[in-house]
């Protein structure tokens, strides 16, 4: 029984370390992933107002942050693996909080997208040119949408030029309802045609209807997702609270103590994981960039 158990650990250690190996075939496939990640991370800092800061600062000041809560943790308690476990926590601090204040720009957007849309409606019909009709929401349309199309107002009066105008908003943007919105914009300047008006009549109340139906959902579960936080975040407040008291906290520097600690952090975020993967509503993603 001994030696099965042996042959099973090494085929499974062996297949482990041969899928940490990238085939060269499928090694731009790898890369592809890379820079997905890369972008999203990169659409997000855009979508919670860090439009000046990069993916790689972003990184950089979680790594900080996280050295940061570590060596502050390990001063108080002096113990190594709770400081350890309060690093990752402030490691991933920063991260957290951009995609917190990403979702709810996207809720925000969400609810006012409609709104623009049929403001530029009633711009194209009023016989204003695209460009016109795009740039008078910088004064005229929603207030969250209004400086990412003064900005593009400004490029258009001073380049002239529509498709790289609206190439910025798209950046500006990071929005997936503005990606689709920009290229039926784009096509229709370029091909023409009499059917914009019902194109954006359609779009709009496609986006009323979607708008309304998540919020309603997200309503309904907002108890259940702030209930999980909560019980994620119990044990931990709890270890914080005893890392202040040195004696308390040294069985946690024994081998059955980080024992303890890696359970009861896969057990975390396992647990938390898989409530937000099933109770988790469909996320457009930009395939238009």
């Amino acid at each position: 029984m001994g030696v099965v158990t042996g042959l099973l650990a090494g085929v499974g250690l062996f297949l482990i370390w041969w899928s940490t190996w990238v085939p060269s075939e499928t090694a731009p496939a790898a890369a592809d992933r890379r820079d997905s990640v890369r972008d999203r991370l990169g659409d997000e800092l855009v979508q919670a107002g860090f439009e000046q800061t990069g993916p790689g600062a972003l990184l950089g000041g979680a790594a900080l942050a996280g050295f940061f809560a570590g060596f502050v943790t390990f001063a108080v308690s002096g113990a190594l693996s709770v400081a350890l476990c309060f690093a990752v926590i402030a490691a991933y601090a920063p991260l957290a909080l951009v995609r917190s204040r990403a979702r709810r720009r996207r809720r925000a957007l969400r609810e006012v997208w409609p709104d623009a849309v049929d403001n530029i409606t009633s711009a194209v019909r009023a016989g204003m040119a695209l460009p016109e009709a795009l740039a008078q929401l910088g004064h005229r349309g929603p207030v969250e949408l209004r400086p990412a199309f003064a900005a593009f107002g400004e490029d258009y009066r001073s380049t002239g030029r529509f498709a790289p105008s609206l190439d910025a908003l798209k950046e500006r943007l990071a929005d997936p309802v503005a990606d689709r919105l920009v290229e039926a914009l784009r096509l229709a300047r370029e091909v023409g045609g009499s059917d914009l008006g019902g194109l954006l009549r359609t779009l709009s109340a496609f986006l009323r209807e979607d708008a309304r139906t998540r919020a309603e959902l997200e309503t309904r579960q907002t108890w259940t997702v702030n209930a999980a936080r909560l019980s994620v975040a119990a044990p931990w407040i709890v270890l914080a609270i005893l890392a202040t008291r040195g004696g308390a906290i040294e069985a946690y520097d024994s081998r059955l103590g980080v024992m303890v600690l890696l359970v009861g952090a896969g057990l975390c975020i396992g647990a938390y994981r898989l409530m937000m993967h099933i109770g988790r509503l469909p996320e457009e993603r930009r395939v238009l960039r």
